[in-house]
């Protein structure tokens, strides 16, 4: 029985309900569950002109069916409207969001699939809120997480995520990156099946600090914390400079890269893969996938909307859990 998977729409608006209802006419490794509002995924597929048979969940469905879209109901606030954004529906898209994790602890879901949503919206209604990640870290009380983005052939994990540039020197600690390593080696491991992973680190700053001419945090923070994991057996390579770090030769002997800040690490990923990339989120108790775009607001609605990103989240997300299924079934 292929996993079943939970699936959010994202922001109502945007172009995660339009991928949602693509779906339903593609062959997965996986029973697909849409957490969204049913009506608007009707209205969307009448918009878009797909014909799609819904089916309520629960119950689980046996087998995927061709041209049907099972829905786990969460009521929108107010009617979304493709391309505009309502601060009302802000709350909905969250507890979308908490529906999926739930699922995923209580052993419904196999794992959680994550289509974009609209972090200024949600903000502008009040809602302190930084992104999926943070989130579900804090919804399922994982201690430390770490967003890593899978694609091009490359894995690139971030060590501190959506924060303004001005900020991001002083997030990077001693703990916290050490924290980082150690859950990025740790699910490297048992959910990639990469028994001693082999991770390049960046530096922080210009040619990764120049010996201390160009910044200090090379010298105080990021060697010393690797120094350390390197005596207790990770196979780390760094401070390296982050212009540099990007070549075949060293990407091709690496499992894993670790960025320091997201516009370091993810511009060359999505080069290599936009479209077709994955976000997943190691750390949670829980497997979480997600595209690699945004809402595309104007997209919405067009029949214009690629749903590579989403197909891909779904195949990782598969493999992970029947990787972990089969980890248990070993164990038992």
């Amino acid at each position: 029985m292929p996993p079943l998977i939970a699936v959010t729409a994202g922001e109502p608006a945007g172009i995660g309900p339009d991928l949602c209802i693509a779906l339903a006419s593609r062959r997965l490794p996986a029973r697909i569950v849409v957490v969204a509002d049913r009506e608007l995924i009707a209205e969307r597929a009448r918009r878009l002109r797909v014909p799609l048979r819904l089916a309520e969940f629960p119950p689980a469905p046996a087998k995927p069916r061709a041209g049907t879209l099972w829905v786990h109901h969460q009521p929108l606030a107010r009617p979304a409207v493709p391309g505009r954004l309502d601060p009302a529906n802000s709350r909905y898209v969250l507890r979308t969001l908490e529906a999926a994790a739930d699922g995923c602890r209580d052993g419904v879901y196999a794992a959680m699939v994550t289509a974009p949503l609209h972090k200024s919206v949600i903000l502008s209604a009040g809602i302190a809120f930084t992104g999926h990640t943070e989130f579900l870290a804090a919804h399922t009380g994982a201690r430390h997480v770490v967003m890593m983005l899978v694609g091009g052939g490359m894995r690139v994990a971030l060590a501190t995520t959506h924060l303004a540039l001005k900020d991001v020197a002083r997030h990077i600690t001693r703990e916290s990156l050490e924290q980082t390593l150690r859950v990025l080696r740790h699910d490297l491991a048992t959910r990639f099946a990469l028994p001693r992973p082999r991770i390049l680190v960046a530096g922080l700053n210009p040619h990764a600090g120049e010996s201390g001419f160009l910044g200090s945090e090379e010298t105080e923070i990021i060697a010393p914390v690797l120094a350390k994991l390197r005596r207790a057996g990770f196979d780390l390579e760094g401070p390296l400079p982050a212009d540099t770090l990007f070549n075949r030769r060293r990407l091709a002997a690496c499992d894993c890269v670790l960025a320091m800040y997201h516009d370091q690490g993810l511009p060359v990923l999505k080069y290599a893969s936009f479209g077709a990339g994955v976000n997943v989120t190691l750390g949670l108790p829980i497997i979480r996938t997600s595209v690699d775009h945004g809402t595309a607001l104007d997209l919405a609605a067009t029949g214009r909307a690629e749903v590579g990103s989403l197909i891909e989240a779904i195949k990782l997300a598969a493999a992970l859990a029947a990787r972990g299924r089969g980890r248990k079934q070993r164990a038992a």
